[in-house]
């Protein structure tokens, strides 16, 4: 019997990330960006070939916010950033793959968005924070000639383009407000607008907007309602209903097939995803059972089949296609040397938190073998976002070293009804916290952690909730380790993206009107409770939490003597995306929860 030893944190990170996808008309192709080769670049497979491997399209080694696949094949459509800096450009690549080709140009700090391609795939449609860059943009793009033609212009919130008419002489744009209230409006050649919703007054989140044909609207919206659901509008009557709802949960994607007249239908239920198809004439709605846990991304082609780019706590990224009631793996993204019963997939609890809500949450266990005793606490990011069961690296490496791991969804987590989810907002530091502190004395009264053997973890939203706890209740956990959190809210607000601003005031709140609250939940006050030793890591060209915000709570802390370890990554943004320093990070962190057990 040959014992081998223990995987490193590097062979974690020998599977890959895959963030997006398309498919050629001919369903030939399959092109999409991943990290294969240990930076962000864009790859393609052969789909008609009986053995195919993926090959390079790119060798920038940057991040990609969307592939479109021309529908003659003339060309790939793509945005690029630099270095994390979330300033995605427009470009285009030969089929072939190479050097991409700028369409817009503009400042390396202006924005270009993604919004729709003509059925000819003549006209490329996009929203940009050129020329306004609080509100946003639209314009079309004729790809031949270079022209450019305003389709709207943003003036008093967020907008951006959500659909394109089959013969282009109608759109349907959104306006945000914030998180939690987006409408959208139709608009006519005649420049008359209607909300698809009968209000656009009320707060809602109208979206996956759809035209089924030049007068027939479909989309998602929780207007009047605790879970997004399907309706319908019609442009000449002006008419909205209801197509469908499914109880206690979310519609959150809609994708419509002319040639059946189904609509593919995505939906979240807390920690899990579901996948229905739904017959636009007779009503019937069909659920399917998809190959793992969440969906990230889906595509329908005109033949019916389907793709999607999905993943699972033991399941890395990969993209998956339904033909004939039948899953098929188009790629073969795993974890190196393990097999999944070497992974550890979570159990879903519940607890009671201290108003009396009941909080869900994942709780990932280390086999018996390998537990050391301790546990890693991981408020999410977001905070309207949900930790659900999908592969995280960090987290297997973590319980193959023996840490337990907890992950609460505490209020203002998504997936769980609108009212839940607009719990945090200028709120961020009172009730999720509590939460946070019930989850934790839920694991002390189950008898799986204990205050002297309990970690904090997390990153962007959860790095200021980890930064808070630490500043407020570091009697709770031994040790802390803060990714791109924020540390200050009066800071943060002001550095954020312009066109993040407009929604400030209702996620967070107003610095003036709100002093006292913004004092009392930024973690950089509680400098002198911040006794327990922290590490903390950070992008430098981080757009939404940037540096400033770790490097004032990193140099406060050492002002005062404290054992605080700071790790940058020069070519990065928010978050991690390349492969090296994935492992340098994991490897960090082990070596820090490791130096600071009793």
């Amino acid at each position: 019997m040959i014992n081998f030893p223990k995987p490193d944190a590097e062979q974690y990170y020998k599977s890959f990330v895959i963030r997006n996808f398309d498919v050629s008309a001919d369903e030939s192709r399959l092109v999409f960006s991943s990290n294969m080769n240990g930076k962000l670049d864009m790859y393609a497979i052969e789909l008609h070939d009986e053995i195919s491997y993926p090959y390079p399209l790119t060798y920038q080694g940057q991040s990609c916010n969307f592939i479109k696949i021309d529908p003659q094949g003339r060309h790939i459509l793509a945005g690029f950033d630099h270095e994390g800096n979330e300033s995605y450009h427009l470009y285009a690549l030969r089929p072939e793959g190479g050097v991409p080709l700028k369409l817009v140009e503009g400042e390396p700090t202006d924005k270009f968005f993604f919004s729709s391609l003509s059925e000819d795939g003549q006209r490329l449609y996009y929203g940009t924070s050129q020329n306004n860059p609080q509100f946003i943009n639209t314009y079309a793009l004729d790809l031949k000639t270079r022209e450019q033609k305003l389709i709207v212009e943003g003036k008093d919130a967020m907008t951006s383009l959500l659909a394109v008419s089959p013969d282009e002489k109608k759109i349907v744009y959104g306006k945000g407000y914030s998180n939690t209230y987006h409408v959208a409006l139709v608009r006519g050649a005649d420049e008359v607008e209607a909300c698809l919703t009968p209000s656009a007054d009320e707060e809602q989140v109208t979206a996956n907007v759809r035209f089924i044909d030049n007068d027939t609207i479909i989309f998602t919206t929780d207007y009047k309602a605790e879970f997004a659901y399907a309706a319908k509008y019609t442009i000449s009557t002006g008419e909205f209903q209801t197509l469908f709802e499914i109880p206690q949960e979310g519609v959150s994607e809609l994708h419509w097939h002319k040639e059946s007249r189904s609509i593919y239908v995505l939906t979240e239920k807390g920690v899990e995803d579901g996948l229905y198809v739904y017959a636009y004439d007779t009503g019937n709605l069909e659920a399917l059972k998809l190959p793992t846990s969440v969906v990230e991304h889906m595509h329908v082609a005109a033949s019916g089949k389907l793709y999607i780019l999905a993943r699972g706590a033991v399941d890395p990224d990969n993209i998956y296609k339904y033909d004939n009631g039948k899953w098929t793996m188009l790629t073969r993204n795993i974890v190196l040397g393990l097999t999944r019963e070497d992974l550890v997939t979570p159990e879903t609890v519940k607890y009671t938190s201290f108003d009396g809500m009941e909080i869900e949450a994942l709780l990932f266990r280390a086999k018996d073998e390998l537990a050391n005793g301790y546990t890693i606490f991981w408020p999410h990011g977001g905070p309207q976002y949900a930790e659900r069961k999908h592969f995280r690296s960090m987290f297997q490496y973590l319980l193959a070293e023996g840490y337990h791991l907890f992950c609460p969804n505490f209020r203002g987590s998504t997936c769980y009804g609108r009212s839940f989810t607009k719990l945090v907002e200028r709120e961020w530091g009172e009730g999720p916290r509590k939460d946070c502190l019930a989850g934790m004395d839920w694991l002390f009264e189950q008898g799986i952690s204990s205050r002297e053997r309990l970690f904090v973890m997390g990153g962007s939203y959860g790095g200021y909730m980890t930064l808070l706890l630490a500043g407020r209740n570091a009697d709770y956990f031994r040790a802390a380790v803060d990714i791109v959190g924020v540390s200050n809210l009066f800071t943060f607000v002001k550095s954020v993206p312009e066109f993040w601003k407009p929604m400030m005031d209702r996620w967070i709140g107003d610095p003036e009107r709100d002093h006292e609250r913004f004092v009392k939940d930024s973690p950089i006050t509680y400098l002198d409770q911040m006794v327990n030793p922290m590490l903390i890591i950070q992008g430098a060209n981080d757009p939404r939490v940037v540096k400033a915000e770790s490097d004032q709570i990193v140099e406060a802390l050492r002002a005062q003597g404290r054992d605080v370890e700071y790790l940058v990554f020069d070519d990065e943004g928010h978050g991690i995306s390349r492969t090296e320093n994935n492992i340098t990070a994991c490897r960090r962190v082990s070596a820090f929860l490791k130096r600071n057990q009793g």
